[in-house]
């Protein structure tokens, strides 16, 4: 292999990742203090994590973009609110770490007013120059700026937006086309002014969406276009488990596509876990009421690039990028060299490799050809991620490396590099009671543990202090399926509770109040949840909304009419299988139901009307409230783990079984980290295994670390002495199939929540 720094090829445009596509940043603005500045440096801080260098942010338009729905600064034509949401405040801490860090924008959704509904129309380009205008004056430099996310593109609308970017003073902003394949590349012959309009040309996944990446693509009319070509979005996948396709988008992009930029959808997963992608980004932020935070290998992948080449440098051709041994099963490297000519970095990926190898390099056209510093990860270890291994000290100009198999290596002559040393604190749960009353809070903010999924919820004046006002006065241009207005509020494992709201509708329609609301599947009209819906003039009902849209209707009824303008306290409660719904203190109805266990709050509207709501409260119903104690029920089956026959006798190995309150499926965290049933009972490792596919039993409590197990916020039950997640074999999601211990993956079967 020979790094000659006289065969220079495309420039490194950075790698970085996306806020938004979906509300993913919205919870890291209400972590406490000191934890969202630990995970802001993990992201943005050079020499201390991922050291984001290509930031993508979302141009809200209240319509829901995957996990969530991002507030526009406009919600209705000319009433501009450059303070809206969270994606300036999130580009200004990136900024205040990384000056040199380059912010792009995108828009997924847009207000209803735009265009009459069309999105390519004059309305959008004057919408995205107000969001500029925005950005400025929160400071922000605002590099790159697309369309609309994955709907392809209208030529002439890209044209009339450079030509409306120029005359406002945008003139440096370069526009990204399309995202959804490389075919504006073959406009240009055909269209000068389309080709002078873009900057840069993006698609997305092009090494494939959920895929391993082994393979990645661009066309000839693309890579002979003059522009640079970027994998405007990547990633999709678990911020520990995705971290292989991750490093292989960043080396093979280059090489078998001339990609020189990279953006991972998304950057963190700062969201609760029953959505959608609730543990896919760079780290994982789901319970900002204990401070709890995750750091992903998907971040240290990053932190291999950014921490090793900076915008601007090179990418070294010939031998100095490919395959090792020609192969692609052994792993790819790619070389980039710095602009001074004499610093370079080498990035290995071993993904696929079953054996070590050893290259053999000579350095070459005046770069450095001295002491060269090696960092690593094991993509297979659950701790030796970004460690600073020896060494290695050329002889004339050239030297050896042994690489290990399913590794990153970046070796360099630069320094500077660093591993940040923050740790997280414990995860634990929302407490109950929790209220609200939106006094506390600036005009036009949102609330702490709100989750918008579509319209937005935004504190407003109301009377003589402040509410809650859903803003949003029609549909807007969705980006994936409409939905009623909602939000969500608080702790996903919640269980036993009673919440209520005061409602004031502004207009003739129904407001919903949702209780245990858990998982939500795309789009957002699939969240499963009770739904206590009441109208102005008194009609109600209740309802149990399912996973897959279907509404079933438990309970209905009228009263007296609420009326307009007017305040009314409305709840729903929950006690085991009972549910109870009450309007001004009168008992709607009482009945049994199970369908859903546990999960948040929420308030809504049927349709998009710009109702009130205010004081909040979440109260606890008696034990099991789910904070101590509760079923832990599987992401991927449904179903919960269950000592079979309600067995008592030692060495029972623990199963799936349809959830049923049962007390051999009631589990209970102890102080100690113990995970009892039947009060004596723990859940083992049996024998103290700690290898894959060591049974999971229940066995008298012994105090033992195999008996303690660590809960984590985005559902993982970790052994305390394996280090191995408790996983449903083989996937299943029948009726019995046996829990093991298994290397911790990510993936749904190794997925819990307390209910």
């Amino acid at each position: 292999m020979r790094i000659d720094g006289g065969a220079l090829g495309r420039t490194f445009d950075g790698v970085g990742a996306i806020s938004g596509g979906g509300g993913n940043s919205r919870l890291l603005r209400d972590y406490p203090q000191a934890q969202r500045d630990q995970i802001l440096d993990y992201l943005f801080k050079p020499g201390y994590g991922a050291a984001v260098q290509l930031l993508k942010l979302e141009i809200g338009g209240d319509g829901n973009s995957t996990d969530g729905a991002e507030p526009s600064h406009q919600h209705t034509r000319g009433d501009v609110n450059c303070d809206a949401g969270y994606e300036f405040w999130l580009a200004e801490q990136a900024v205040a770490r990384n000056p040199s860090i380059r912010l792009a924008a995108l828009a997924w959704t847009a207000p209803g007013w735009i265009g009459g509904g069309n999105f390519w129309s004059d309305d959008m380009i004057a919408y995205d120059i107000s969001w500029l205008d925005c950005a400025r004056a929160h400071g922000l430099s605002i590099g790159y700026l697309g369309g609309w996310n994955e709907r392809g593109h209208d030529s002439g609308w890209y044209k009339r937006l450079r030509t409306a970017l120029d005359a406002a003073g945008y003139g440096a902003v370069q526009l990204v086309g399309d995202d959804t394949s490389w075919d504006m590349a073959d406009e240009f012959a055909g269209d000068p002014a389309l080709r002078n309009a873009i900057g840069v040309l993006g698609n997305h996944y092009v090494c494939g969406y959920l895929s391993q990446a082994e393979q990645c693509s661009s066309t000839q009319a693309a890579r002979n276009s003059g522009k640079p070509l970027w994998a405007s979005e990547f990633g999709s996948q678990d911020y520990d488990s995705g971290v292989v396709p991750y490093i292989r988008t960043l080396n093979r992009g280059y090489l078998d596509g001339g990609l020189t930029g990279f953006m991972n959808w998304p950057l963190i997963a700062a969201i609760t876990p029953n959505l959608p992608f609730g543990t896919v980004g760079l780290m994982g932020a789901a319970s900002p009421w204990s401070g709890a935070y995750r750091v992903g290998r998907n971040l240290w992948a990053n932190a291999h690039y950014a921490q090793f080449a900076q915008p601007g440098w090179r990418y070294v051709t010939g031998a100095a990028g490919g395959y090792l041994d020609g192969n692609r099963a052994n792993g790819s490297y790619v070389t980039l060299a710095a602009p001074n000519g004499r610093d370079y970095s080498t990035i290995y990926e071993t993904s696929g490799a079953t054996a070590a190898q050893t290259v053999s390099v000579t350095v070459a056209g005046g770069l450095n050809a001295g002491t060269v510093h090696v960092w690593d990860t094991d993509l297979g270890s659950a701790t030796e991620h970004f460690v600073k291994r020896a060494d290695v000290t050329p002889s004339g100009g050239s030297y050896t490396l042994t690489l290990q198999p399913n590794h990153i290596y970046s070796v360099t002559t630069t320094t500077g590099q660093g591993k940040g040393t923050a740790a997280s604190p414990t995860a634990s749960a929302l407490a109950l009671p929790y209220a609200d009353d939106f006094e506390s809070y600036a005009p036009r903010t949102l609330p702490r543990y709100t989750e918008d999924m579509q319209g937005a919820f935004e504190v407003r004046p109301c009377g003589s202090g402040r509410c809650l006002q859903q803003v949003v006065p029609q549909r807007p241009i969705n980006w994936q399926g409409d939905s009623d207005a909602y939000t969500l509020i608080g702790d996903p494992s919640w269980r036993n509770y009673t919440v209520a709201v005061d409602v004031n509708l502004q207009q003739p329609g129904t407001v919903t109040l949702l209780g245990r609301a858990g998982t939500q599947l795309r789009p957002q009209d699939r969240q499963g949840a009770y739904q206590l819906r009441i109208n102005e003039t008194g009609a109600w009902s209740v309802v149990a909304h399912g996973t897959s849209g279907n509404v079933r209707t438990l309970a209905s009824g009228s009263r007296s009419a609420l009326g307009i303008n007017t305040w009314h306290r409305v709840s729903l409660g929950f006690s085991g299988s009972r549910v109870t719904a009450t309007v001004d203190g009168v008992q709607l109805a009482a009945f049994n139901d199970s369908a859903f266990g546990y999960g948040q709050a929420g308030i809504g509207v049927v349709g998009y009307q710009t109702d009130l709501f205010d004081n909040v409260s979440v109260t606890a119903n008696g034990v099991g409230d789910g904070i101590v104690g509760g079923l832990l029920r599987g992401d991927e089956s449904g179903r919960c783990a269950d000592v079979p026959g309600a067995s008592t006798a030692n060495d029972t190995v623990v199963t799936l079984w349809d959830c049923h309150d049962g007390a051999n499926q009631t589990w209970a965290l102890t102080p100690a980290g113990e995970l009892r049933v039947y009060g004596t009972k723990c859940l083992d490792a049996r024998g103290g295994g700690t290898t894959d596919g060591t049974p999971v039993i229940s066995y008298d409590c012994t105090g033992g670390t195999n008996q303690k197990w660590t809960v984590t916020a985005e559902g993982r039950v970790v052994g305390v002495a394996s280090g191995k997640c408790l996983d449903a074999t083989a996937h299943g999601t029948a009726n019995s199939t046996p829990l093991e211990l298994w290397t911790c993956t990510g993936a749904a079967n190794q997925r819990w929540h307390r209910s």
